[in-house]
Formats: structure tokens, C-alpha cells, sequence
């Protein structure tokens, strides 16, 4: 099993102090000082802590999703930003881009979310659905779409069910929720599937050519 230490001293240089009056969208990177690399998504608190990865955990981070481009996937009913129940069913006859994603607030996923937001005029004019699904309970996902106006829907999925059900694989060693995002068609058929763990913005474009074409 290996273990990874981050002192105390790193932490100030990794995030650097934000204005609570701007709720703008930032990218909070963490840095490998020996790969440079940027891992979104992850919430870490200001004390010093180690990270245990186990060994046979790589071989679960490579699963390859249960839906496919293709399939019709498993249905859902959850729990939105304001307490009421939505049903996947309620988008049938539209196309509709589900994404799942680690976590609010986190670097990551405020950039993503920031970037539907600042795009959710061109899926509508595509007549698409957007919907943010991730394991935060209701109450957090309100304060969330409040905080940077997200005109979108996100879903509760707590204890991550819907997730495992769609077979959504995890990133960094296993250790963290994966994120994926999903562009179903008008008769609810899979028609793209896009990872994009560790540059959450990138897909949009290519998910609004795809619906243009629909």
C-alpha cells in the first residue's frame, strides 16, 4: 500500500485566497511538483494528511462504463436542487446531456458548471436538457447552483446508486468519482459518452456539434 504526505506549508501555495464577494468561476489547481499534472474535483482540508491507495485499486480505476453509445440507459428518479422529484423519463422526446460529476465546489466542477452555465443558451437553442448529477445532498447542490446562477438542473444521487448503475468509472486511482458526461438522444439513446476528468470544460463544444446534428 503506498502512502502520499502533503505538509502543512504546500497547502498556502496550492490555493491561493479567493474573494467571497466574487463567486466567479476559478481553477484551483493542484500540482504534482514531480509531473506538473492537474487533478480537478478534489476537496482537501488545511491539516496534513496522507493518502492510502491500494495496490489492486488501478485495475478498478480501468472499468470500462455498463452503458455504451447505443444503449438505452438505466432510468432514474432524484431528488433536484429545490427538493422535487425528476425522473430521466421527463426529458424523452428531447435530447438531453446528463453529466456526472465528483463533487460542488470543487475546482473542477465550478469550472464545469460554469461552462454549461455560460453556454446554456446554445443547448437550448439546440432543444437540449442539461442535468448535473453527483453524491451531494439536496441542500448542497442549492447552494451551489445559487452561488454561480447555474440555470440547469442538478440531481442528488447520494450514495452514488445511479452512478454504479450506469457504470460511471472512477479516476485518480479509484479514489475518485468519476467524471463523464453522457448526450442522450431524443428517444433517450445513448449517442455520446465523454470523459474528461482532468479538463472538465473541454467536451462542451464537441457535446453542441453532436446536438446540432441531431
Amino acid at each position: 500500500m503506498a502512502s502520499i504526505s502533503l505538509p502543512k506549508h504546500t497547502l498556502s501555495s496550492v490555493f491561493p485566497p479567493t474573494n467571497p464577494k466574487n463567486p466567479s468561476c476559478q481553477i484551483l489547481p493542484i500540482l504534482s511538483s514531480a509531473s506538473q499534472s492537474q487533478f480537478y474535483g478534489v476537496k482537501l482540508s488545511t491539516r496534513s494528511y496522507s493518502l492510502s491507495i491500494p495496490s489492486s485499486s488501478f485495475s478498478r480505476s480501468s472499468i470500462f462504463a455498463k452503458v455504451s453509445k447505443g444503449d438505452v440507459p438505466p432510468s432514474f428518479t432524484l431528488k433536484d436542487q429545490d427538493g422535487k422529484n425528476v425522473s430521466l423519463s421527463k426529458f424523452k422526446g428531447k435530447p438531453v446531456v446528463v453529466y456526472f460529476y465528483p463533487a460542488d465546489e470543487t475546482p473542477g466542477c465550478t469550472k464545469q458548471a460554469c461552462a454549461f452555465r455560460d453556454s446554456y443558451e446554445k443547448f437550448k437553442k439546440a432543444g437540449a436538457e442539461v442535468v448535473g448529477i453527483s453524491g451531494d445532498d439536496v441542500a448542497s447542490h442549492k447552494g451551489f447552483a445559487k452561488k454561480y446562477r447555474l440555470p440547469f438542473t442538478l440531481l442528488s444521487d447520494e450514495g452514488n446508486r445511479i452512478r454504479k448503475e450506469w457504470g460511471v468509472p472512477a479516476d485518480l486511482f479509484g479514489t475518485l468519482p468519476g467524471r463523464q458526461t453522457y448526450v442522450l438522444d431524443k428517444k433517450g439513446v445513448v449517442q455520446l459518452i465523454y470523459n474528461n476528468q482532468f479538463q472538465p470544460e473541454k467536451h462542451i463544444d464537441e457535446t453542441l456539434k453532436l446536438l446540432q446534428s441531431l
